[in-house]
């Protein structure tokens, strides 16, 4: 049943981060982001960060939606932004951000890769904080590498926001404003005191949107003006299977103290919807795959095919027991006479498919030998078939020609599939 529900639920790629362990890399993705995607009724499929990773992609197919969350600065030549910043201040956000400055290149391009599929097959998407940042880059944006530096310096003190705690990672908090009819707005309406729309986010960042892409919609600001959640319009309904969606802030983390209980109502929903999408997409998607239809034979095709059957069905009485119960005209061999014989090349054709693919030569063999004629009904054969008009041996080969077609075509297929089962 398992390995039904791995094929049945959809899948949600998700890229781990990696940090060092016991003098090791050791890859890993938040629990909170696992358990939400889990909770909702979709499969989390882990893409780890190594090397080379980034041209194995398509082996993660299918994918129903793409979750990138948390990691390192983005690399700044690949939204190529002038920062206006000395050396000596790279050099003191570097000591400063040390465990987020660490440039990682594998990373970076594993989850533009994966941004550029999503916006190119409208796969649902969503960015929590370095995800919604590599969505905006992915579209043309650009980035604040340093917000301390380039905003809050620059404004006043009331406006000024502490968007990162290094000591109290979980528990702290700063406001944000939501936009008014925006699905940020939806999800918290109820926690949103009219005039205000306001609420306490959980941030840990020091880089965000600079240029927002072209294509995006804000959906939240910090007092200093960082645009704190962004959205595509056209690409957002859920019901349809469309998500395109960034978040700076961490709704997953928005929980009470020492409880699984959220600040708000609201902060799961970016997770559940996402995962409405991701569900809807995979329908839809499942609903453009051409499913073969079974080939219907029309009303003479029906006739001819009974005719075979019963001329086969006299062939092994006469062959085994040496007579047939019921009376029987010797024209009636004829039809399955010349199907078999019709049929011999593509015997030996399939004979050496099934080598091919691994079969015993003792069973395509006996395979073989039940199809062939022996000597005895090869004379009757060619007797009967000597008797016949010109007009009927041309109709019986029409016939028996489009026969073999079919036949042909259904075999290649069957061992298509008998190669694929192989090959997984």
């Amino acid at each position: 049943m398992a390995s039904d529900l791995s094929v049945i639920l959809p899948r949600v790629v998700i890229v781990s981060r990696r940090t060092v362990r016991k003098n090791k890399f050791v890859d890993f993705v938040g629990e909170y982001h696992l358990d939400l995607i889990v909770g909702y009724g979709a499969v989390p499929v882990i893409v780890p960060r190594v090397n080379g990773v980034h041209m194995l992609l398509d082996s993660f197919e299918p994918i129903h939606g793409v979750l990138l969350c948390e990691g390192e600065d983005i690399d700044p030549s690949l939204y190529e932004e002038a920062s206006g910043l000395s050396p000596e201040e790279l050099e003191e956000i570097r000591r400063l951000h040390s465990s987020d400055t660490s440039i990682d290149r594998e990373k970076d391009t594993i989850e533009l890769r994966l941004a550029k599929l999503c916006l190119e097959r409208n796969i649902p998407y969503l960015g929590i904080c370095r995800g919604s940042q590599v969505l905006n880059v992915a579209c043309g944006g650009t980035l604040y590498q340093d917000l301390e530096k380039e905003i809050s310096r620059k404004c006043p003190e009331s406006q000024r926001v502490q968007h990162i705690d290094y000591d109290n990672y979980d528990g702290h908090r700063h406001v944000v404003k939501v936009v008014e009819n925006t699905p940020l707005d939806h999800w918290f309406e109820d926690s949103l005191e009219e005039g205000k729309m306001e609420i306490l986010v959980n941030s840990y960042h020091h880089q965000g949107v600079k240029r927002l892409a072209q294509r995006f919609v804000p959906m939240a600001f910090a007092p200093d003006g960082l645009i704190e959640g962004f959205y595509d319009p056209d690409a957002y309904n859920p019901e349809e299977g469309k998500f395109i969606m960034g978040l700076q802030f961490h709704p997953e983390r928005m929980r009470q103290p020492d409880s699984e209980e959220f600040d708000y109502p609201g902060c799961p929903s970016a997770y559940q919807e996402f995962v409405k999408a991701v569900i809807a997409y995979q329908k839809k998607l499942n609903s453009t795959i051409s499913v073969p239809k079974h080939l219907k034979l029309d009303q003479e095709m029906e006739k001819q095919r009974k005719i075979i059957i019963r001329s086969f069905s006299l062939a092994r009485n006469l062959y085994t027991t040496g007579r047939v119960r019921h009376p029987w005209k010797e024209s009636e061999l004829e039809a399955g006479a010349e199907f078999l014989e019709s049929n011999t090349a593509l015997s030996f054709q399939q004979e050496n498919r099934l080598k091919q693919i691994g079969a015993t030569v003792r069973n395509a063999g006996s395979y073989i030998e039940r199809l062939k004629l022996n000597e005895e009904k090869e004379k009757l054969a060619r007797s009967v078939m000597g008797k016949m008009t010109v007009e009927q041996l041309s109709d019986l080969m029409s016939f028996y020609h489009m026969m073999g077609n079919i036949c042909s075509e259904v075999l290649e297929r069957k061992l298509s599939c008998i190669v694929s089962d192989l090959g997984s």
